[in-house]
């Protein structure tokens, strides 16, 4: 079985409180895009059920290979279903802790083409309760379409569809945010115009408007990163934010997006219609 779990962006993101779970409770619009990584798993004969094996090329996945979230996928529904032994390859694109999602993805991937391949019957709520128990945005892959995301993300209401001749360029300088620094910067409350009306604006109107917390405090720590957003607007862009908590950023343009390849030397750059 072979499938590409994507990426995504977050347009708007608010931290609005701390649970006392130890997650937060969050506000932000998940997008697909068309960035994506490359997992294939096949059956292995001969071994005892709930057995795997996994291998990695393209961008080096670091630790164990069960902390990997395929893996941990794979070893979730094992424990509920009598999976066969599968070895498991995973070519990695995606930049890592980059705000794109990529992790949560390909577990998210993994436990839908699992379900697919080995006709276990599991419905889309069935696979999102699933995914909840990998990591908070890993619910949104299930699903893969634009969504409201709320209380730890993994909870999601329709939006309106956007414009049909939006362009992305998403840029990543490889700059590590980890999660503590992330939040240490955060104010946490709920914004004075809530994200779920801000949405439907004009993709022009979202610029002073839709924002994302992490963004202050990161950009005064990481100039580069803040640098990036600003030439997306100096090049055109209608709207442009960092994803998630960094460190990559996105420019979306109207019509065709500029090369900005030579720009950014050294830098991740990926281009793609947004939707």
């Amino acid at each position: 079985m072979l499938c590409f779990p994507n990426a995504k962006i977050n347009i708007g993101l608010n931290v609005i409180s701390r649970r006392s779970d130890g997650f937060h409770n969050i506000e932000t619009v998940f997008c697909p895009i068309g960035l994506t990584d490359i997992l294939e798993f096949v059956p292995l004969p001969g071994l005892p059920p709930g057995k795997s094996a996994f291998t990695n090329t393209g961008i080096l996945v670091e630790g164990a290979d069960n902390n990997n979230l395929c893996m941990k996928a794979y070893h979730l529904l094992s424990g509920d279903f009598e999976l066969p032994a599968v070895d498991v390859h995973l070519h990695k694109i995606i930049p890592l802790g980059a705000g794109l999602g990529g992790g949560s993805s390909d577990g998210a991937f993994m436990l839908k083409y699992l379900n697919m391949q080995f006709s276990l019957g599991l419905n889309d709520e069935q696979l999102c309760d699933y995914a909840s128990h990998l990591g908070s945005d890993c619910a949104f892959f299930i699903r893969n379409r634009p969504l409201f995301g709320y209380e730890r993300g993994n909870t999601f209401k329709e939006v309106p569809a956007f414009p049909e001749n939006l362009e992305i360029i998403v840029i990543n300088p490889g700059i590590h945010i980890g999660t503590a620094e992330a939040y240490a910067g955060v104010r946490l409350g709920k914004p004075a115009n809530a994200l779920e009306e801000l949405i439907r604006m004009p993709v022009e109107k979202w610029r002073d408007a839709v924002l994302n917390d992490f963004e202050e405090s990161i950009f005064l720590r990481h100039l580069d990163i803040g640098a990036i957003k600003n030439r997306f607007y100096q090049s055109g862009a209608v709207y442009a934010s960092m994803s998630g908590s960094g460190s990559s950023v996105y420019g979306l343009f109207k019509g065709k997006a500029p090369d900005l390849m030579d720009q950014f030397p050294g830098y991740f750059y990926w281009s793609g219609p947004l939707l």
